[in-house]
């Protein structure tokens, strides 16, 4: 992960009105990488993926693909990307193998070699003795595999995938996550995703988190945290709001309730739990503590529950 970065995004701003949807963001992604951007729906993932795939040019700023500008260069960006989207784009009544030819043929791809790169990367993800099945055949986790196959059919230097996961069950979503660990490993390709699964991006490289249009946070997974200095104590009560003021001017720590909960951040949690205890008898239902969580991050960077936010945002779509 040396020299000039695979990726680098600089001051991208977009809005829709008076919706803002990127904050004017800066980030780069080294080569040969694997880069999860973690956010809630809503957050402003998928105007940035349209914005790195080259299907809309953002308001102000710049992205550079290998030093390709998406906006002055789309064509040569192009040249360097394999996207995955997160909507199928396979035909279900063409095999395994059909699809990867027709793919191919868009880039100019012909022939026997057409045929060999197809099969050698069906067999690299584990699906040479599927390549004769219909798509529509194959389960959720190795049509995705397929999908990312074909992505990699021209031999794109980055790879973009907009949330690859979802639809997929958590064996799926495994199964995927190795695919492409294998990717990078051996053909170095790097790899830029959006997710809202935590333990997705927990598996990247780095990690940014994303949140109504600002990058929030952004480094290693344990080292993001890591940086909350302590444990992560959760505490069930009849009357959480109650009792997260009082714990906040008892002992003077920050306090966060949500889910019906207490959450409170703080360094040797056991010890303080028996203070929690002495100094509210009977206000305590149960609690538990243990190490911080990228979830956890994001409450501490926002003051908001990720899954709430998530879901809020799913239902206002849905609504709207």
């Amino acid at each position: 992960m040396t020299g000039s970065p695979a990726l680098a995004v600089e001051g991208l701003r977009h809005a829709y009105g008076d919706r803002l949807a990127l904050a004017g963001i800066d980030f780069q992604v080294d080569s040969g990488e694997i880069f999860s951007l973690l956010g809630p729906n809503g957050g402003g993932k998928t105007t940035l993926f349209r914005i790195l795939t080259t299907l809309m040019k953002p308001q102000e700023g710049d992205a550079r693909v290998f030093g390709r500008s998406v906006v002055s260069d789309p064509g040569a960006v192009r040249e360097k990307i394999g996207v995955v989207f997160q909507e199928p784009s396979l035909d279900p009544k063409l095999t395994a193998l059909e699809n990867m030819i027709h793919h191919g043929h868009f880039y100019g791809m012909r022939g026997k070699s057409l045929r060999d790169e197809a099969m050698t990367l069906l067999d690299t993800f584990g699906l040479g003795d599927r390549a004769a099945d219909l798509t529509e055949s194959l389960s959720g986790g190795l049509r995705r595999r397929v999908e990312l196959a074909k992505a990699l059919l021209p031999g794109p230097d980055l790879l973009l995938a907009d949330e690859p996961s979802t639809g997929l069950d958590p064996g799926a979503r495994l199964e995927f996550a190795a695919a492409l660990q294998k990717l990078r490993n051996e053909r170095g390709t790097t790899i830029v995703l959006t997710t809202h699964f935590m333990e997705e991006a927990d598996r990247s490289d780095r990690v940014g988190i994303i949140d109504e249009g600002h990058l929030v946070a952004i480094g290693k997974p344990d080292e993001l945290k890591e940086s909350i200095g302590g444990e992560i104590i959760v505490i069930q009560t009849q009357s959480p709001e109650s009792l997260g003021e009082k714990l906040s001017d008892r002992f003077g720590r920050e306090v966060h309730v949500m889910d019906g909960s207490v959450r409170i951040e703080i360094p040797q949690a056991h010890e303080f739990i028996a203070r929690v205890v002495d100094a509210f008898p009977g206000e305590v239902d149960s609690l538990s503590f243990g190490r911080p969580t990228l979830e956890d991050v994001f409450i501490q960077k926002t003051g908001r529950n990720f899954r709430e936010t998530h879901e809020e945002a799913i239902q206002k779509e849905n609504a709207g």
